[in-house]
């Protein structure tokens, strides 16, 4: 299905009016931007806050992965706290002249949702703004669901060969008609679902949440008039445009930059390097500086881990890892203060190969690990910017995989409980990398407490991954080491990739530690449906680290002997790692200097810490990759794109 490119009008089903930012002449009060600016982000929190109240599965209210997001009539995404998925398929398939106040539409198509949406158990509601008589606006939420039925529990089989056994795809519809909600569509999803109850309430908060941030947007329309707050989505998109442009991009010099990384495993075939190529090309001159071209990338899989991203030229990929470009800025605070709105489209071209790769995939080619490919792709990007920018980009990262467990409980009912584990991020070139991030904005693991008095087992650890953060001058943060000991038999699953290859190290920082799982000394592998645990055996799991930044030989041994102290560095990852020599027990440990100098002397005259460094200098990679790599790549230290 093809949505209408920019000029077109409204009118006609599966046509939009859609403008590049740069044609609009904004001429809005710089005071009511900041008003309309400041209640588009308040009204965006107070929907996720009624979600998280009213919402019942764990996923949504507890771990929070879900989010909201508001968009003007043009459908041009407005606040930038969080990325979204798209209105577009709506208007596709519903003429905004016919929508009614009340209406409420839905979908989960990965297929039918012009990109933003990546696997089923992502279910998107969408409710139409009216001001006067005529829609002005929307405001959507989608979020990860527990269950909407397919082959196994939690709707994400490791081994699916097709979209079909993920579970019930929804392409549009209208769920709420002027009010009234589709009691036959909530029945039939509900029926697929083995989580009925949690998926009913769920749907029910959500849709109560965006039909209030409807009527708080339609407040705003009224207390300035549709001119006016319109003037005002205009200037706030057209000045992050500018941001953007004046200053991310004018640091990134002109030129053609090649990069390329890996997911390890698609649930079907034996493990082997997947590959997302990307080559960016910088113009200053040109009206979209950024090229992004992914050729070179993969064939489909046959396995889950397939992105749809080739619908709506790309703007949801262009949203998704714009984020990536804010780690240019002048310091943190300034990244810190910087949206990712529609303002960033203009400033991106994407180019596709041809259907049938992993970002291009055939229907019904499966996609539930879809993260193993559009993580990877937030990588790629750094990556590719590193070359280009002398290391101004973070190490990698690996920040969600799906771990959990489902059985009977102690009542005999069936459970399900899943939930998404972050890890480390990476090293940066001012400072370490953060401890058990999650990528998605607010989420978080299940607390504790909750979890045990609702599933049965017990919680025995949840702390940080000792030595997990990759080594450098700026260490990669650490991973979750998380413990569950079961009470009752149940079957453990896993979607995780980084099992294998690591979170890369730059510029002389290495890689981290990969995901690992155990069950009572059994490792396990980072795709698994349904592996049994008996009563009394501990799960451990134990998440990625980040990359680290510049050599670890050139950190401060004193930072070195802080990280050991408070456990986050063993003493043998000190000495052997970062060639730190410690002396005395707990608090009273101290670097013993003449020591260090010497095994640093030593360790640099072997120049680093692996096999990797001790090729010559001209043919050093930029890029460290891990012992996993070689494993998957037929024995080749590194890849020929990781030279500079």
């Amino acid at each position: 299905m093809r949505l209408a490119r920019h000029g077109e009008k409204h009118g006609e089903k599966g046509t939009t009016e859609m403008k590049d930012t740069e044609d609009v002449n904004v001429t809005a009060d710089p005071v009511l931007v900041e008003i309309v600016e400041g209640t588009l982000a308040s009204v965006e929190m107070e929907v996720e806050t009624a979600i998280a109240r009213t919402a019942r599965s764990p996923m949504i209210r507890d771990a929070h992965d879900f989010r909201a997001g508001i968009h003007d009539v043009r459908l041009r995404k407005l606040t930038g706290r969080s990325y979204s998925a798209l209105v577009q398929p709506i208007v596709r398939d519903f003429p905004i002249g016919e929508m009614n106040p009340g209406d409420v539409f839905f979908h989960n198509d990965v297929y039918l949702s012009e990109g933003g949406i990546g696997h089923l158990p992502d279910l998107c509601v969408t409710v139409p703004v009216f001001h006067d008589g005529e829609v002005v606006a929307f405001v959507q939420a989608f979020g990860h669901h527990d269950d909407i039925g397919g082959a196994v529990p939690g709707s994400m089989p490791s081994n699916a060969r097709s979209v079909f056994e993920e579970g019930l795809m929804v392409p549009p519809i209208k769920l709420w008609d002027r009010g009234v909600p589709n009691r036959a569509a909530l029945t039939i999803m509900t029926r697929n679902s083995r989580m009925p109850d949690s998926l009913a309430g769920d749907l029910d908060a959500e849709c109560s949440a965006c039909l209030m941030g409807a009527r708080r947007l339609a407040e705003l329309f009224g207390r300035y008039g549709r001119e006016a707050v319109e003037a005002c989505f205009d200037a706030i998109i057209s000045n992050t445009t500018e941001t953007f442009r004046r200053e991310l991009l004018a640091k990134i010099p002109e030129g053609t930059h090649v990069w390329e990384d890996y997911a390890e495993h698609d649930g079907v075939d034996p493990p082997r390097l997947h590959t997302q190529r990307m080559t960016l090309t910088v113009d200053h001159s040109a009206p979209a500086p950024l090229v992004i071209d992914f050729t070179g990338t993969s064939p489909q899989a046959k396995g889950p881990i397939n992105h749809a991203g080739d619908y709506a030229d790309g703007v949801f990929l262009k949203k998704w890892l714009a984020p990536i470009l804010r780690n240019l800025a002048d310091t943190p605070e300034r990244m810190a203060e910087l949206d990712v709105n529609e303002g960033v489209v203009p400033l991106i071209e994407m180019r596709f190969p041809g259907k049938g790769t992993l970002l291009t995939p055939v229907f019904p080619a499966p996609t539930n690990a879809r993260t193993f490919v559009i993580l990877r792709l937030l990588g790629v990007l750094a990556g590719v910017l590193a070359k280009a920018t002398g290391g101004r980009m973070p190490a990698d990262q690996e920040t969600i995989r799906y771990t959990g467990v489902y059985g009977e409980g102690l009542d005999g009912t069936p459970y399900l409980m899943r939930e998404v584990l972050g890890g480390g991020s990476g090293g940066r070139w001012y400072a370490d990398g953060e401890d058990t991030i999650h990528v998605v904005p607010d989420s978080r693991n299940i607390p504790v407490e909750f979890a045990e008095s609702r599933w049965p087992f017990r919680v025995e650890r949840l702390g940080l991954a000792r030595d997990s953060g990759g080594p450098g001058l700026y260490r990669g943060g650490l991973g979750y080491d998380k413990h569950l000991r079961m009470l009752r038999d149940a079957s453990f699953m896993s979607i995780a990739d980084r099992s294998i290859l690591s979170c890369w190290g730059v510029n002389g920082g290495r890689a981290g530690s990969p995901f690992v799982v155990e069950i009572e000394g059994r490792p396990m592998e980072g795709l698994v449906d349904d592996s049994p645990v008996r009563a009394g055996e501990v799960i451990r799991v134990r998440t990625t680290g980040g990359g680290g930044w510049g050599s670890p030989l050139d950190r401060d041994p004193a930072l070195v002997a802080a990280d050991v102290r408070d456990g986050k560095v063993s003493p043998e990852g000190a000495r052997d790692d970062y060639g730190v020599v410690l002396t005395g027990p707990g608090d009273d440990l101290r670097v013993d200097a003449e020591a260090t100098e010497a095994r640093r002397a030593g360790l640099r005259g072997l120049r680093g810490l692996s096999g990797l460094d001790a090729l010559p200098e001209a043919g050093r990679p930029f890029f460290d990759r891990g012992p996993g790599f070689p494993s998957l790549s037929g024995g080749l230290p590194h890849a020929e794109v990781d030279l500079l």
